[in-house]
């Protein structure tokens, strides 16, 4: 099909998500237009200093490159097996940062810019779409990120009929299920009570004693915090106040909220009453992540990490995502989009990159990918589906369309394995050796990265 026959697909907003959607529309030979309204005189954000492409706003860095054993870099490894511009302007622009793939932050974004200006099927306007696209164009992706213009922000608001688009976002630290220790954490809901689904033992629960409580709200008090940004300077409410400010209100006052003791009985010493319950509760349907119930926190990482170590039972957590409270723009896209990324009530909209509750440079590029990919292939009449939830690709689709856990509240999160459906963890080696037990975990995720990448070949090459 000749391209000058086909409408133009539209992409509003040119960082990574949207830079990565066009270049794949366009290597599919398929016109594109592509409008960024940094560049427009008296336009900008509070967070860009630039108005090339793909602009890293915050680190230089893109995490892990290791695809065997961290789902960031099997992230990587599936967006290089189709053709990203963003990795591969990566590539060209790496920087010295251990197992990290880092990059000289100017670079990157002029290679990106230079390259999709180069493109005879990109057209580039320097322009803002304040409000809903027109109606005649027919297929648009908007990847407007966390700094939507205000504008649209509110277009998409009111279609949505969403009561927020646009807030605070207060996240509790995620754990691994499999680095809970059962041997001293216990399934249990609250007076046995069931749930919906008819299940009285819901949530996971930590016990401590009085020592370990008050050695744990003195880490609280005093560990490090992270400060808003000035244009994040928007005050938080009583209903998701961070951990550490709740402690800093009375000692007790977590032992009468979230780390409240009554209605639990610990059955490995049942006439003993702890002092204090941490809970944990299912985060995704596949079981394998549990979120720390009412323990949003403004902790700095390192100190999370060290401070919710020291709860009995998670003394050896992982951490599929350590807490925060923070300013976003997101979609409740379980609610709103479709498997095609398509908004339900408009399928001419796609949406791409953090405004689909996304959070990370890669996860952002890597929605704009399969948006740039799915909307093409709409173009040419040649329906595509999603790749496989086992690929991380798929496994992002299906957080953000609906893998979360039913009835819970849909958070932002960076691909980890936990998202991916799980293998079992695997005790003999190729060669039919043994694998030591603190080296299973790493075999695991190795095997579920070959499995990722074997089914993304497989879609690569059927499409």
């Amino acid at each position: 099909m000749n391209p000058s026959d086909l409408k133009p697909i539209h992409v509003i907003g040119g960082g990574l998500a949207g830079s990565e959607a066009a270049w794949q529309i366009a290597q599919a030979g398929v016109p594109v237009v592509l409008h960024e309204m940094r560049g427009v005189p008296g336009v900008k954000t509070d967070a860009h200093h630039t108005d090339g492409l793909a602009e890293l706003v915050c680190s230089n860095s893109f995490r892990s490159d290791d695809w065997e054993h961290n789902a960031v870099g099997l992230l990587h490894a599936e967006m290089r097996e189709l053709g990203s511009i963003i990795m591969a302007s990566a590539h060209d622009h790496q920087v010295p940062a251990g197992g990290a793939l880092a990059v000289d932050r100017d670079g990157f974004s002029q290679k990106v810019t230079a390259t999709l200006e180069a493109h005879p099927l990109i057209t580039i306007q320097r322009e803002e779409i304040a409000g809903l696209p027109p109606e005649d164009w027919d297929s648009v992706i908007i990847a407007t990120g966390p700094l939507t213009s205000p504008a649209l922000a509110e277009a998409i608001l009111k279609l949505t009929g969403e009561e927020s688009l646009s807030f605070f976002d207060a996240i509790a630290p995620i754990v691994h299920a499999d680095s809970i220790d059962f041997d001293i954490a216990w399934r249990q809901s609250r007076y046995d009570k069931e749930g919906p689904g008819g299940d009285a033992a819901a949530y996971v629960n930590c016990p401590m004693n009085k020592a370990e409580y008050e050695a744990f709200i003195d880490a609280l008090i005093t560990g490090p915090k992270a400060e808003f940004k000035e244009w994040e300077n928007v005050p938080y409410f009583d209903g998701c106040l961070p951990i550490e400010v709740m402690a800093e209100r009375g000692r007790e006052t977590l032992r009468h909220g979230p780390m409240k003791p009554v209605g639990l009985t610990n059955p490995r010493d049942p006439l003993v009453k702890a002092h204090a319950i941490v809970q944990l509760r299912q985060d995704n349907a596949l079981g394998t992540l549990f979120n720390i119930v009412g323990f949003q926190t403004k902790l700095k990482h390192g100190a999370q990490a060290e401070t919710f170590r020291m709860i009995p039972g998670l003394q050896n957590a992982q951490f599929a995502r350590l807490g925060g409270l923070h300013r976003n723009t997101y979609l409740n896209s379980p609610h709103l989009l479709d498997r095609q990324l398509r908004m339900k009530s408009m399928p001419r909209l796609r949406f791409a990159g953090q405004v689909t509750g996304v959070e990370g440079y890669v996860e952002s590029a890597a929605t704009g990918l399969l948006a740039g990919r799915l909307a093409a292939a709409e173009r040419l009449g040649q329906p595509l589906d999603a790749p496989a939830a086992h690929t991380a690709i798929g496994a992002l689709v299906e957080h953000i369309t609906g893998g979360h856990l039913t009835g819970s509240k849909f958070q932002p999160m960076n691909i980890n394995y936990g998202l991916l459906p799980p293998l079992e963890t695997p005790k003999i080696d190729e060669d039919g050796k043994k694998i030591p037990l603190k080296e299973r975990g790493r075999a695991k995720k190795r095997l579920m990265s070959i499995r990722a990448i074997e089914a993304l070949k497989q879609w690569r090459d059927a499409t």
